[in-house]
């Protein structure tokens, strides 16, 4: 199992687009990944589950993996959440 904290930095935070696109980017990845915000936590096959979270900007969020390409899951994860999910 690999976990890591991160801040949600983009200006909405965890919305309708960064949701899919979580979803998206983790769907190429064979681990079982979740995503917690404080008590509630969500897999990332499910877009409507990530909404649930309510993450907001300045959120910190923990991204956790577990499966054979756990390490890689969440770099990709942690990468798309640092970009701001190519937001501005």
């Amino acid at each position: 199992m690999v976990q890591q904290i991160i801040t949600v930095k983009n200006k909405i935070g965890i919305h309708s687009r960064p949701a899919a696109l979580l979803v998206d980017t983790a769907s190429r990845f064979k681990s079982k990944i979740t995503i917690k915000n404080g008590e509630r936590s969500a897999l990332t096959t499910s877009m409507v589950k990530l909404l649930a979270l309510r993450v907001k900007q300045d959120t910190e969020i923990t991204i956790t993996a577990e499966g054979e390409d756990e390490s890689e899951a969440v770099k990709a994860l942690s990468d798309l959440i640092e970009s701001n999910f190519g937001e501005e």
